[in-house]
Parts: structure tokens; sequence; C-alpha cells
């Protein structure tokens, strides 16, 4: 389930809202990056101020989802990975406007939640991390009450990664701890709402059927067998990918 065995092309085909958020997001920051007074202005009208919310401008409490921090690669970088890893079989068994549903109300509700209960004027936030967070929580419910939904060996990931990560919210300098745990609140919630209904996430979709034109064929279930190979050893890959982009975006902190 968590396995991306799709080419470049196959993924923004079958995965195309994860793909519009990926990009969209990384554009942001590259933005950020190579012109600093535009960057800075998208940061001054979309973080998530509460002094300027506050004053009505209720707007950030969506725009936050779509920012990163320019002075943390690891930021981006973290919660774009988790995305490209995590998000592909929601949108698949959800479908588009139901996942799209979940991100967006998980990440605002997050961020909505965060501003009530701190209510400090000069509080500021920016991330996609509630929202992941929402969907690991959708995950979560999926472990213990949709088993039918995922398969043993994806919901210990999902268990690992998901402690894994709520430690680190609490080690991280600079995180919106309040806005980790409502996004994994609300996903957990939305859970028995939206998982009824859901189908089992199929990777024999994934792969693109073609045909040479010499009129050899190919196997259109090549990349599901190759899964089940290395099903084994990709585990602990992605635990490691996970665990060291945790660590650059801490020492991104101190540099």
């Amino acid at each position: 389930m968590f396995i991306r065995t799709e080419g470049f092309k196959d993924f923004f085909r079958l995965y195309p809202l994860v793909s519009i958020i990926v990009s969209f997001q990384i554009g942001i920051a590259v933005i950020g990056w190579i012109i600093p007074p535009l960057g800075d202005l998208i940061m001054f009208y979309g973080a998530g101020h509460h002094f300027f919310i506050e004053q009505g401008e209720y707007w950030r409490f969506l725009t936050p989802i779509f920012l990163h921090s320019p002075h943390n690669v690891g930021h981006i970088l973290f919660n774009s990975f988790a995305l490209i890893l995590f998000a592909p079989p929601l949108e698949q068994m959800l479908g588009k406007l139901k996942f799209l549903f979940v991100y967006l109300s998980t990440g605002v509700l997050a961020n909505i939640l965060t501003f009530f209960v701190e209510p400090t004027p000069y509080y500021s936030h920016v991330g996609a991390s509630g929202a992941i967070f929402g969907i690991l929580g959708l995950y979560f419910f999926m472990v213990f009450f949709e088993k039918r939904l995922i398969s043993q060996s994806d919901a210990k990931l999902i268990l690992i990664i998901t402690i894994i990560s709520l430690v680190m919210t609490f080690l991280r300098p600079n995180i919106n701890i309040l806005g980790h745990l409502f996004g994994l609140i609300a996903g957990f919630a939305l859970g028995p709402i939206l998982l009824q209904s859901a189908k089992p996430f199929n990777p024999s979709q994934t792969p693109r059927r073609r045909t040479s034109n010499d009129g050899v064929n190919f196997d259109p279930n090549r990349w599901q067998k190759k899964r089940y190979r290395y099903r084994h050893w990709m585990k602990p890959i992605v635990i490691g990918i996970f665990i060291l982009l945790v660590l650059i975006g801490i020492l991104s902190n101190f540099l």
C-alpha cells in the first residue's frame, strides 16, 4: 500500500490531487528561495498568524496548509515525502472529492482549534502537518475498526510511523504541537463517516498498460509482482527515510 512503484507520469495520472498538492507546496517553497521578497510577502499574507485572524482574516485557517518555513528545508521535504507515501492510497480508496475533503478539513480544523486553544496574539504557524496527521488519524481508525481495508504489515507500519511522529512532535523545536494532535484526532473522528463505503487499495490499478510497436506485450502487473518481492526490506527503508527527514528537520533549525 505504501510502497510507491509508479513512474513519474503514472503517479500524476493515478493520483492527480496528491500530485497537485505536492507540486503546489514545493513550487511556493522554491519561489520563496529564489525570490525572497516575494516569499516573504506570501508568508506575511498566508501564515496562520493569530493576531491577523483576530482581525477577521479567516483565510489564514486554510493557507498555512500549503506554506512551509523558508528557513527549514527539512520541513518541506518531510511533509512532501509523507504525502507521497501515505496520501495516494486514500485518494484511490475514498475517491478524489472525499480525499480532498479529508485533507483540507483536518488541516483547517487543526488550525481553528489551535487558534482557540492557543489565544496568544503573536502565535504564528505554517505547514501541512495538521492535514498529514489527519491522514494518519484516518489510517489509525482503519487499523482498529476497518481492518478489511489494510493489511497487517501496513497496519504495523502506520502504528510505527504515527508513534514516531508523535514523539518527534514533542522533541522538535518550533512545532505546532496542538495542530499535530488536533489533526490526528480530526482524521480519526472522520473514520466512521468516510470509511464505511471505502474500497480496499488495489495496487493492480497502478501499472500503465503498454504495448511495444513490434508486438511484444508487457505484463501490466509486473510492478505488483515486484512489490511482493521487495516487501520485506522496503518497510525498514521507508521508516529509515522517515526518521532521516525528521533528523534533517531538527538539524536545520540549528544551521
